[in-house]
């Protein structure tokens, strides 16, 4: 860990947000948050590991997780996926609508995951009342339709390394103000990579920015400004913005 967060300091990363799929990963990135300053904690269960309901013990849980620590600035990673493999699908839109209720009852944003899932994420969201408190869609990889109905519910889109390689994505980057956009890794572990210096890391949030920058026509420095205000304002640490 103090290797991946000494190499994101290197590249002017300021902080990192940590998010939960599971209450012991929830517990394990609030721990993370606590003793690393430029780190930030999510709460949530993942679509693909909501295999169980949240009942009032689990809410219970969740809640307290988020209110005990002020580390905690979003309710994360939490949606839907359909894909085959994912769990009932019943039980996940119950996990999805129970964290939109603890992300209202807590006044945090919600950085939500979708799959395969789009147009279920976007009306399980409007239902739920999620444009009170807004939020992130995660490592945004669709077309400029899906992205201005993202932004037009109260959420930002997040672009991740796709924007490297995807012709589509690149031109839904373009068309939509950066005004609109946030940035991110996606840092989770990738065993599948024969090796441990290919995995993705948060210091590669440059490569992301820079992309985007040359698609807008605009300095790396411009870029890095205004997602991080975005970020920052959504996750009430516009203290990380002014110190840059």
């Amino acid at each position: 860990m103090p290797g991946i967060l000494e190499r994101a300091r290197e590249v002017g990363v300021g902080f990192i947000v940590c998010a939960g799929t599971t209450l012991d990963s929830t517990r394990a990135c609030i721990e993370l948050a606590r003793q690393h300053d430029m780190l930030y904690a999510g709460v949530g269960i993942h679509p693909m590991q909501a295999n169980d309901p949240v009942d009032e013990r689990i809410y219970a849980e969740l809640e307290a997780l988020a209110k005990d620590s002020p580390k905690v600035v979003c309710i994360s990673e939490v949606g839907l996926d359909f894909l085959p493999s994912s769990p009932e699908h019943s039980i996940q839109y119950q996990v999805f609508r129970e964290h939109i209720r603890l992300a209202r009852s807590l006044k945090l944003p919600i950085i939500f995951h979708s799959r395969d899932s789009h147009p279920e994420v976007f009306q399980t969201l409007r239902e739920e009342g999620a444009d009170e408190v807004g939020g992130v869609m995660h490592y945004f990889q669709g077309d400029e339709a899906t992205a201005r109905q993202a932004i037009e519910g109260g959420f930002f889109i997040s672009l991740a390394r796709p924007l490297l390689r995807l012709p589509e994505l690149q031109q839904t980057a373009k068309a939509i103000p950066l005004e609109n956009i946030v940035l991110e890794t996606d840092a989770a572990p990738q065993p599948f990579k024969k090796y441990r210096h290919n995995w993705t890391e948060p210091r590669h949030v440059q490569t992301v920015a820079q992309q985007l920058a040359d698609l807008k026509g605009l300095t790396l420095e411009e870029v890095a400004e205004v997602t991080t205000r975005n970020l920052t304002n959504l996750l009430g640490l516009q203290h990380l913005a002014a110190s840059r």
